[in-house]
């Protein structure tokens, strides 16, 4: 930090899904700015990809909101169903346990905010999006 500011670039950032080749990418950037309040990432989903056939989660307390930059995202949060596209918000409650998948055969990218947290709160749900 410098001057009242950070920079930190995409490499800077540590990739999430660096562990699952062919899902593409999610950066979190906090780490690499130095923030104490926000929690910030990138993500980037290849088609086909995200939480469909596997588990669900929340996070208890804690509010999210998700923004889709580019393409479509299908979210599936409690038991409803619904896609959202470029410039929609989705503000999670950390009362529902949700997932969210790249449907389409295109890429798909967003923005994920939150409160940062020492230690985020997570529940997870097996067979939550069969």
């Amino acid at each position: 930090m410098s001057n009242g500011y950070s920079i930190a670039g995409r490499e800077d950032a540590l990739d999430f899904m660096a562990q699952y080749p062919g899902y593409g990418e999610q950066r979190w950037y906090s780490d690499a700015l130095g923030t104490e309040q926000v929690s910030f990432s990138w993500r980037r989903m290849l088609p086909g990809t995200g939480g469909r056939g596997s588990y669900g989660h929340r996070h208890p307390g804690q509010e999210e909101v998700y923004f889709v930059v580019a393409g479509t995202v299908t979210f599936k949060v409690g038991d409803d169903v619904f896609e959202a596209g470029p410039q929609t918000a989705v503000r999670m409650t950390g009362e529902a346990f949700y997932a969210l998948h790249n449907d389409t055969d295109a890429e798909a990218e967003l923005l994920i905010f939150s409160t940062r947290l020492a230690e985020a709160p997570f529940d997870k749900q097996d067979g939550f999006w069969p």
